[in-house]
């Protein structure tokens, strides 16, 4: 009776994972802490941790695999097999290369609200360009910068010194202006991120707006702009 219950649960889970259209082969996460005795370094360890950002970065791939409709070991996937986080001590806040997330000691230092917050919202904008297609080097980086941040803002990990929506001079300006006017495209038809990210895969056109909304990117982003009575700050 107990091996029978045993295959039954053992077919269940297996069941499960298969009629998930999102589930994937587990992707390894690595975190270290390279920043030595800053006091970046020692507010990591003491407000984020190893686990914790081990957990965000597991929790903010299976997001965005969702957001996406993506499936990491199927064609429109990446195939990622590891992801390494490390703290250090560089400029700026965070970048992605190589399938490797840095993030700055001092950043960390500095910031003077919620750290576990913010890292949150920085590891899924980084987790992001690491799993989202680029049109092979053609998009332009504000609409890749953008689709980050659209990420994170779905995530609800949107920054606190963000630009409202409708602010910007220009649709692939980047970062929360870009990800704002791409949620206003997303309301139009539910998946369009979805389905830009898609198109990324082999190549970039201007036009892929028009496939899949009707009008051209420049008519969007005045439509958008009316919306907020042309706000450009």
């Amino acid at each position: 009776m107990a091996q029978y219950n045993l295959k039954h649960i053992l077919c269940l889970v297996l069941t499960t994972i298969a009629a998930s259209p999102y589930g994937t082969m587990a992707i390894d996460y690595v975190v270290s802490n390279n920043a030595g005795a800053s006091l970046g370094a020692a507010r990591f360890d003491k407000e984020i941790g190893v686990e914790y950002a081990k957990q965000t970065l597991s929790s903010a791939t299976e997001f965005i695999q969702r957001l996406f409709q993506q499936h990491n070991n199927a064609p429109e996937g990446k195939g990622v097999q590891t992801v390494s986080m490390v703290v250090e001590n560089i400029d700026g806040v965070a970048f992605a290369s190589s399938n490797i997330i840095h993030v700055s000691a001092e950043y960390i230092e500095r910031f003077p609200r919620d750290i576990k917050k913010d890292i949150t919202g920085v590891l899924y904008h980084e987790m992001t360009h690491i799993l989202q297609w680029d049109g092979k080097g053609q998009a332009p980086s504000g609409l890749i910068e953008g689709m980050a941040d659209f990420v994170r803002m779905k995530g609800g990990y949107a920054a606190d010194n963000w630009n409202p929506p409708g602010a910007g001079l220009d649709w692939n300006q980047g970062h929360e202006v870009t990800a704002h006017f791409l949620n206003y495209c997303n309301n139009i038809k539910n998946g369009f991120v979805a389905d830009l990210n898609n198109k990324l895969k082999t190549g970039y056109s201007e036009n892929y707006f028009v496939e899949l909304l009707g009008k051209p990117v420049t008519q969007l982003w005045s439509d958008y702009k009316a919306m907020y009575n042309n706000k450009n700050n």
